[in-house]
């Protein structure tokens, strides 16, 4: 207890000394699903500490900011701290903001103005207890933990109605109730629960109903309940999530549960269908399970890695498919320099996926380096390779949800944040087909404008060429949204793909789409909105409308 004491008046005293008593931090870095922050030690933050991550938007006040999610701080230098994402965080950039939590930043500034207090050395003398300690103690606030408790949620009942415009005849309507939800720390327990979900019923007349692109856009979502207490040893979820240390596996509809051997050995096992149809093996028939095993050791400031090694199998309509090992690594070095890499090798079997031979293959290879010199610059390599040809629904290509995928062998990045607020970004790889008589070239362009002048909207743009093994093609795709803090939220979205494959039918098509919410009291929304899509394979036209409740 002495010891606390000590470091909390230890740290408001480097406030004092400093004048400097911080609630919020920039994002310097993300790499390998950590962030570090531009503060540390100097500035009152501390091991454990969960701070919330806020996207602001350039130019707004700090209300209008979009919540992404936890993250809870790991390691503290003097000037920098590293923290890993909490379940169900939103991808995080650099520049966006972390908040102390309410009760963390009172205390700090309760212990440091009586700290500001004692200028003059004394000399006194008591029988019994310490009264240092104990008013010390008495300006420790106890209030419960800003995590415990906190529900933030969206619901809302759903309306789509469907028109063919194939020639079918098709003329369907959904009806539909959608959850979004962030619920942490739930009755104090350390279970939380994180996501989304949609569900819907089908009235259809005609021959069938079309898969629209917002079904294949709503299954890519999570949503899950997950257990992760730093006194125990357990860990465990379930629901549609990631494996937390092998998220190469893609999304699961399952559960998974790790014990942690010692500081840094982590054991666990996992079980599950495969949903995603972003996933570069996608079958909606498949199930998987299997075991791992996750080293994590270094410093932080220094050298640190996280290594993950496991045993997967894998069948389809219950028939055995695939005996396989996953590798999934992770180095940082410092705050510049991270590496990822990930493997799948498979036990083979002649005749299985066309082999000729028994034993050990490399199915799957996936490798990422990225070196940011300053927060504005970054540049990364990658090197993809398939075995076997990826089996990713093709519609998705255009949504930008499938990039990593597009590009076969070397290919190389850079990102840059220029004046006026724009975020310019390529990426350029080389790939050559057994087939090809010279290899291609794959590219692909991005720019994005966090608010154009004026107009108060966020505008990205992006444009790709690729040529693969699965097949080749290119689309274009753009976005603007523009919000009304708190009232209102637009969003248009437009794009074109043009696909072709010899073992697919040519997919070309055009698509664009409009929403449109309206905030009219303090917990009661209204939205709507239509997409239109018009392609070889479909083509239709979505209206819906939903009403919901905002907790």
């Amino acid at each position: 207890m002495m010891l606390r004491i000590l470091m909390y008046l230890g740290i408001a005293w480097t406030l004092f000394a400093q004048n400097e008593s911080r609630g919020q931090f920039r994002v310097r870095q993300v790499a390998g699903g950590v962030i570090y922050l531009d503060g540390g030690a100097e500035s009152g933050l501390m091991e454990g500490m969960k701070l919330e991550v806020r996207r602001l938007p350039p130019g707004e006040a700090l209300v209008a900011a979009e919540r992404l999610g936890d993250v809870m701080v790991t390691a503290v230098a003097t000037a920098s701290a590293l923290c890993e994402l909490q379940p169900g965080a939103k991808p995080i950039l650099i520049g966006d903001i972390a908040l102390m939590s309410a009760a963390d930043t009172q205390m700090l500034q309760l212990i440091a103005s009586k700290s500001k207090g004692r200028n003059a050395l004394q000399s006194v003398s008591f029988t019994e207890g310490d009264p240092l300690e104990e008013e010390a103690r008495a300006y420790v606030p106890k209030p419960p933990l800003a995590e415990v408790n906190r529900f933030d949620a969206r619901a809302s009942f759903e309306v789509n109605l469907i028109r063919d415009r194939a020639g079918t005849g098709v003329t369907s309507r959904q009806d539909g109730f959608s959850l979004r939800a962030d619920f942490s720390r739930i009755n104090g327990s350390y279970w939380s629960a994180t996501g989304y979900w949609r569900g819907r019923r089908n009235s259809t007349s005609g021959a069938g109903r079309p898969q629209t692109l917002t079904d294949l856009v709503n299954r890519t979502y999570h949503i899950g309940m997950q257990y992760n207490n730093p006194a125990s040893p357990n860990i465990l979820g379930f629901g549609r999530l990631f494996v937390p240390w092998a998220s190469s596996l893609s999304t699961i509809d399952g559960a998974y549960y790790g014990r942690r051997v010692n500081k840094s050995l982590t054991a666990g096992f996992f079980g599950g269908s495969t949903p995603n149809p972003a996933s570069w093996n996608y079958d909606p028939n498949r199930h998987i399970g299997g075991a791992l095993l996750n080293l994590e050791q270094g410093s932080f400031e220094g050298l640190r890695y996280s290594s993950t090694t496991g045993l997967a199998f894998t069948q389809v309509h219950g028939l055995p498919e695939r005996r396989f090992l996953f590798l999934e690594n992770s180095i940082l070095f410092g705050n510049a320099f991270s590496v990822f890499h990930n493997l799948e090798a498979d036990a083979m079997r002649k005749g299985r996926f066309g082999s000729l031979e028994d034993g050990p293959t490399l199915s799957r290879s996936f490798l990422s380096a990225r070196y940011q010199p300053t927060r504005r610059l970054s540049l990364d390599l990658n090197h993809n390779y398939f075995r076997w040809l990826p089996t990713f629904d093709t519609r998705l290509i255009g949504t930008g949800l499938v990039d990593q995928l597009l590009f076969q062998g070397l290919s190389s990045g850079v990102r840059v944040e220029l004046p006026k607020r724009l975020i310019a970004s390529v990426n350029i790889g080389r790939n050559k087909r057994e087939s090809d008589r010279d290899a291609a070239w794959n590219q692909m362009y991005g720019l994005s404008w966090t608010r154009v002048p004026w107009l108060g909207m966020r505008a990205d743009a992006r444009y790709a060429r690729f040529r693969s093994s699965f097949g080749d093609g290119s689309y274009q795709t753009f976005t603007l949204v523009r919000e009304f803090p708190n009232q209102v939220r637009m969003e248009l979205q437009g794009g074109r793909q043009d696909f072709h494959s010899t073992l697919s039918a040519n997919n070309r098509s055009i698509f664009g789409g409009a929403t449109l919410e309206w905030f009219f009291s303090r917990h009661y929304f209204v939205g709507t909105g239509a997409v239109l899509y018009r392609g070889e394979i479909q083509n239709y036209d979505q209206i819906f409308i939903n009403l919901g409740y905002r907790f």
